[in-house]
């Protein structure tokens, strides 16, 4: 038998936390003096002692900790892993709530990031469509530039749809930042950088596009752009994935102006009295406005298009397998006849 100090040497936990366990009923000792009220613990409570110590290192709740120490395998897994999913999912949200952070505050001096002209250009007729035309939240008429030394991130919203493109910098000095640019004054300046072969956005005083000695104003806008981050990681996982040619499904859209049923069956899709060929797990039916999901489809890049759905009235993602680094979320109606509404 050994004493509380040996055998918290041992097991590499303090007496104080064994103590603890104990009154917790976690590990008990094997026996108490009647007398003193001394603590021992046998050779056969060391492993459970080391794997308790390592599941409170790795910050597993202690009520979930007799789950693990006394379930079967399969219980253990599946709190381990519910844990594991928490945790990242709180790694994600402060890893975003410290770059919101970061990029709230003014830069030390000016930001410059490098791209492609063309690239530049391309990124913005992607994201341009998905932000409002008019409406009482100017801040949704413009899009978001967030300029970093690893990527360069355009994004645009209406509250019907959300479009996401990320670039490679060729090079970048400072930041990180980001620019409020209304999408007139953006589109005007990626017509500017199409003609060159690298451009350089700048941020600071005086927002700009450099090239060949040239500068190209990017005017800002006040307002808070809305926090799209939180809405990425709300998405739930998809249920269903529909995967089929994106020119097609555009075309089965054209001309339509009222809500447009999509009836995912097994390797088809229906779009009104239209049947598209398509490589898919259903049964399941949404509905869109044809004006919003076409021009999510025009904004993407080659023959297919990946729809990716939760449920009938959660956001869909829109993806290209020849672009990955463009995203776009498309906000279902309500299914023609009924209230889609949770």
């Amino acid at each position: 038998m050994h004493s509380i100090s040996a055998f918290a040497r041992r097991v590499g936990l303090t007496p104080s936390a064994l103590r603890f366990y104990d009154d917790c009923g976690v590990l008990a000792p094997a026996r108490v003096d009647p007398l003193t009220g001394y603590r021992y613990y046998s050779d056969d409570q060391v492993e459970r002692a080391v794997h308790l110590r390592g599941l409170r290192a790795a910050g597993v709740p202690l009520a979930d900790v007799t789950a693990v120490l006394d379930g079967s395998p399969g219980t253990a897994r599946e709190v381990l892993t519910a844990h594991a999913e928490r945790l990242r999912a709180e790694s994600d949200a402060a890893h975003a709530a410290l770059g919101a952070l970061l990029r709230g505050l003014p830069p030390s001096g000016p930001v410059r990031v490098r791209v492609g002209g063309p690239e530049l250009a391309s990124a913005v007729r992607q994201v341009v469509p998905a932000a409002a035309r008019d409406g009482e939240f100017p801040e949704l008429r413009c899009v978001l530039v967030e300029l970093a030394d690893a990527q360069v991130r355009l994004v645009a919203t209406d509250r019907y749809r959300l479009a996401v493109r990320e670039l490679r910098p060729l090079a970048a000095d400072g930041g990180p930042a980001e620019l409020l640019v209304p999408s007139g004054a953006l589109v005007t300046a990626a017509a500017w950088a199409t003609r060159r072969p690298e451009v350089t956005i700048e941020a600071g005083p005086d927002p700009c596009l450099r090239a060949d000695g040239e500068a190209h104003p990017l005017p800002g806008a006040d307002g808070v752009f809305p926090a799209y981050r939180e809405m990425l990681r709300a998405l739930h996982a998809p249920v269903h994935r529909v995967l089929t040619g994106r020119a097609a499904l555009r075309d089965a859209l054209a001309g339509r102006v009222r809500s447009v049923l999509l009836d995912v069956r097994a390797d088809e899709l229906v779009v009104g009295d239209v049947t598209l060929p398509a490589v898919c797990a259903g049964p399941v039916r949404i509905a869109f406005d044809p004006a919003v999901l076409g021009a999510a489809l025009e904004a993407g890049v080659g023959p297919d298009v990946l729809l990716e759905i939760a449920a009938p009235d959660r956001p869909v993602v829109a993806r290209s397998a020849d672009q990955g680094s463009f995203t776009t979320l498309v906000m279902p109606v309500a299914l023609p006849g009924k209230d889609n509404r949770p």
